[in-house]
């Protein structure tokens, strides 16, 4: 498998790209416009740049990995000589289906087509298909280039075949894949999103502040960064759209997200990348300051 297409050039998508270029891959990178497939290579070059500051990569293999790398606007343009499609477009369960039955369309008959969702089933993405056998789950961490993990997710019809080769090719990336079946929020959202809930939770009832249930998760629990300001980085919108998946999924109260995270969705405090979550990022990307609406 050399052809690689990837479908969405936001956080998931270029980090996707980037780290298949990287280890030598043709990618087509594909989104709507020409201005977030720009955005998404700016990200690329500005990673890839890092990363040379760390003294891990050349100046040419930086050029390398950029050569290796095609924009598009149409996925039929690009789909034509695909070995594999991942999407990394938004957890949206309709817009997947939706791209799915496209890539079904476009892509040559023995091309596989992963999804990177963090939550939705396999099982009926690929039924959106006429190649279920084909298609499978492919979760990447964010942020994709650094982080070892693919959760990988064997729907009810993918085969063996598929696995095995996602699997190696997983390896290939200098990832460490491990295999997951299709549950809702498969392990890392099943077991992370609860988590993040309940110290929703425990701001919502005044248990303690934002500073301090990060503080507590951080020096008592040795997390890397507390569970609010992951909810930032992630993006409350994402938080909230897999625990409403996981709801749905099984039926359980303890899933269901607490109003207050809702009432931030609704309110366009999504985190880092609006400016504002539980944190205030309107002077630094770094979790430096509590939103002013959780101030004591």
């Amino acid at each position: 498998m050399k052809n690689i297409v990837v479908i969405g050039a936001g956080t998931m998508g270029n980090g996707i790209a980037h780290t298949f270029a990287q280890s030598g891959f043709k990618v087509n990178l594909v989104d709507v416009s020409q201005d977030a497939l720009d955005r998404g290579l700016k990200t690329i070059t500005t990673n890839l740049d890092r990363i040379i500051a760390k003294g891990n990569l050349t100046e040419e293999q930086k050029a390398e990995t950029l050569g290796n790398i095609s924009t598009f606007t149409e996925l039929k343009d690009a789909a034509g000589s695909a070995d594999l499609i991942v999407e990394a477009a938004t957890e949206n369960q309709d817009l997947k289906l939706k791209i799915f039955g496209q890539m079904d369309e476009l892509a040559p008959a023995n091309c596989i087509l992963a999804t990177n969702t963090s939550s939705i089933s396999i099982t009926k993405i690929a039924a959106a298909t006429k190649r279920a056998d084909k298609v499978i789950g492919m979760h990447f961490m964010n942020p994709v280039p650094i982080m070892k993990l693919v959760e990988i997710i064997k729907g009810y019809s993918t085969s063996k075949e598929t696995f095995d080769v996602i699997y190696d090719m997983s390896k290939t990336l200098g990832k460490v894949p491990v295999e997951v079946n299709d549950y809702p929020g498969f392990v890392a959202n099943r077991i992370l999103m609860p988590m993040i809930n309940e110290s929703i939770e425990t701001l919502y009832n005044g248990v303690a502040g934002v500073e301090e249930i990060d503080t507590v998760m951080k020096l008592g629990m040795a997390h890397p960064m507390g569970p609010l300001q992951l909810a930032d980085f992630i993006g409350l919108d994402i938080c909230l759209a897999i625990l409403n998946v996981m709801y749905d999924g099984f039926k359980n109260p303890k899933y269901a997200p607490n109003p207050l995270l809702v009432n931030m969705v609704m309110a366009g405090k999504l985190g880092v990348k609006s400016g504002e979550g539980f944190y205030d990022y309107s002077e630094s990307k770094k979790a430096e300051k509590v939103s002013k609406m959780f101030l004591k």
